[in-house]
């Protein structure tokens, strides 16, 4: 039952991206709970862009978002330094369409947000524990993916890119919170004759050889050596005895492949919930991270479809029943939901304690109270009021009316002594004052009444 987490206060980047070259100022800002990560364009009118593998366009050299032609390229390093420190809200601004590289790894972006701090938050964090093995494969590339059951997020990572210079490499992590430590710090790496034909299309224009490890694998000329450093606008360059160009120190003796871990960290973050398993990869890649990604995501929001959300009872409701009065109208003996437990733009969890002094009891199978479904319904629908009125600054000058209910379903009784726990989500944004909900309640971890709901908001 781990809390979220935001950070403390806004956190300031700045750099040129490695494909675009165009320079980017970033900003890390804290995010109310359940907001999740956002990419914001402050260039294109504020354009939001959740860190979703949903939005994922293409992976051609890195990781990049996109929805109605606004980008967000090379996420991967920025989105691993934010789960390396297992944040869960977060809004990150950024004023044109890249990610700065800074020096190819995750270490500036993790030790800064190291230094401001992060701060737990009210809301429960939902996480997903893998049960059963998940494999993925691509046999052209001859890529590996496999998920298995663990008590923690655990990485291990191999890479094979048939070169006697790089090796074969592997690379372990048993422990998320060892990311600063011993991951964020392992750089991007190409090797030379890939340098080649991306500066032959144009598509490293913000690269250099200090932000990359550039790995060289056959004996270099004087002539090449000497075209090289005025493409990159150095003195000279020089090729090591480890085949490294510009003689760059190596941070680990398998950087290589702690940086491929990195990106494994950054892809699969755009789950958009943290996972709890062991990763094994053999040659993983940014195309292959995500479409495994998008597999796992599909298959958690199957199995999570029916979770029961996270309540602590020892903690204060967001709004107990007081609070309640003061966004919806309802009044006794008609206000039936007791508590507002979690609030997010999109979805609501409220509570119903289901008592035996409750008045229609009196006449609903006294003799067997069972809490009639019409009004199990009822109960959902006023969270669900308290879920649009609080999109609205002043909600007691607006009232919500419910215009449709379908896929209604009442799977189990509902007696004395439950405690009935609903969760609502929008099906759709809210738009023109019109809000379209799918409820469902729970009653000792099943489900025991659920619906679409279709409601309007309009002033008094």
């Amino acid at each position: 039952m781990d809390k979220q987490k935001t950070i403390k206060k806004k956190i300031s980047f700045s750099g040129k991206g490695i494909h675009t070259g165009v320079f980017t100022n970033m900003i890390l800002l804290p995010a109310k709970e359940n907001k999740g990560i956002v990419f914001v364009r402050t260039d294109k009118d504020n354009f939001n862009i959740k860190a979703l593998v949903d939005y994922v366009i293409s992976t051609e050299r890195g990781t990049n978002l996109c929805i109605t032609d606004v980008h967000v390229k090379t996420v991967e390093h920025i989105l691993a330094a934010v789960r390396g420190h297992q944040i869960d809200n977060l809004i990150i601004e950024i004023d044109n369409e890249e990610i700065p590289i800074l020096d190819g790894s995750s270490k500036e972006f993790s030790e800064k947000i190291q230094t401001v701090g992060t701060k737990i938050q009210n809301s429960y964090r939902n996480t997903y524990k893998v049960t059963k093995e998940i494999k993925y494969s691509d046999k052209e590339s001859g890529t590996e993916i496999t998920i298995e059951p663990s008590e923690q997020l655990e990485l291990d990572v191999t890479i094979d890119f048939n070169s006697e210079t790089l090796g074969i490499q592997n690379a372990y992590l048993n422990s998320i919170t060892k990311f600063q430590d011993e991951i964020a710090s392992s750089r991007t790496f190409c090797f030379l004759h890939e340098l080649e034909v991306l500066l032959e299309n144009n598509l490293i224009k913000g690269g250099d050889v200090n932000n990359a490890i550039v790995i060289v694998e056959n004996e270099l000329d004087r002539k090449k050596l000497s075209n090289l450093a005025k493409v990159f606008n150095k003195k000279n360059l020089q090729v090591s005895k480890e085949g490294i160009l510009n003689n760059i120190q190596l941070r680990h003796q398998n950087e290589a492949a702690r940086h491929k871990l990195l990106d494994i960290i950054g892809d699969f973050s755009l789950i958009g919930i943290p996972i709890i398993g062991k990763i094994k990869a053999f040659k993983p890649g940014h195309r292959h991270n995500t479409k495994f990604a998008k597999i796992l995501k599909e298959k958690i929001m199957k199995d999570m479809k029916d979770i029961v959300p996270i309540i602590n009872f020892n903690e204060k409701p967001l709004y107990n029943k007081d609070q309640i009065k003061e966004i919806i109208p309802h009044r006794k003996p008609f206000l039936f939901i007791d508590e507002i437990r979690d609030l997010g733009e999109d979805f609501i969890i409220g509570v119903k304690f289901v008592t035996d002094d409750e008045e229609y009891f009196k006449g609903h199978f006294p003799g067997a109270p069972v809490m009639p479904g019409v009004l199990q319904l009822e109960t959902m629908a006023q969270a669900g009021g308290v879920l649009i009125l609080s999109t609205v600054t002043d909600p007691e000058n607006y009232l919500t009316f419910f215009m449709k209910i379908d896929n209604a379903k009442f799977k189990q009784k509902v007696v004395p002594g439950d405690t009935i726990i609903f969760k609502l989500e929008l099906i759709s944004p809210i738009r023109r004052g019109l809000c379209h909900m799918h409820g469902k309640g729970f009653v000792d971890g099943k489900v025991v009444v659920e619906a679409d709901l279709l409601a309007l908001i309009s002033k008094k």
